[in-house]
């Protein structure tokens, strides 16, 4: 189980790689996040609603603290 969270969420970080060239607004950010979010909350067996909730909001405040950028 550790293994298959560890590839999930190292795939979502390589997928959100992929917005760079886009200029993602911070609502594409949030959706975005919010999928990441709830696919690695689900494969963790976890709330899949508080798991979107936590990506979107890191999706969306991720240019603030100038991480996704």
């Amino acid at each position: 189980m550790s293994k298959t969270i560890l590839i999930v969420g190292l795939a979502a970080a390589l997928l959100a790689g992929c917005t760079q060239n886009i200029q993602p607004t911070e609502l594409d950010r949030a959706i975005i996040g919010a999928g990441a979010g709830a696919v690695v909350a689900d494969v963790a067996g976890k709330s899949v609603i508080k798991g979107a909730a936590i990506g979107a909001a890191g999706g969306a405040l991720c240019d603030d603290v100038r991480l996704c950028q």
